[in-house]
């Protein structure tokens, strides 16, 4: 069809989150070596235009809201500033088993202290 797949959108927001944690001091690879990883609880997106194949797009991303427990992001996606996509999803903190973890201290206070 020439357009960007919708399961695409969230490999590109996937991306920018993590370099937002990046951005805070922290690096996911680290995290993983803990044990303490992020794993998608919950996710929505609003596709607002088609991004084509060739286009040249800017996605953003911003921290919402943070527990000891979960994180909330919402994402954009722009073409030539033109809103074409709106999501948000919610990561839940959970230990190797898979059950639900506090957030370490060293992400929490990176996180809690830069929201956006």
């Amino acid at each position: 069809m020439g357009y960007l797949h919708h399961s695409r959108y969230w490999e590109h927001f996937e991306h920018v989150r993590t370099e937002l944690l990046r951005r805070n001091g922290v690096r996911y690879r680290d995290l993983e070596a803990e044990g303490v990883l992020f794993v998608v609880y919950k996710c929505a997106c609003k596709y607002i235009l088609p991004i084509r194949y060739d286009d040249l797009i800017e996605v953003t991303a911003r921290v919402v809201r943070v527990t000891r427990t979960r994180v909330d992001h919402v994402y954009e996606i722009h073409r030539e500033k033109q809103l074409m996509s709106e999501a948000s999803s919610t990561l839940a903190c959970v230990g190797r088993d898979g059950r639900p973890i506090l957030m370490p201290d060293s992400i929490w206070g990176a996180t809690a202290s830069h929201p956006s």
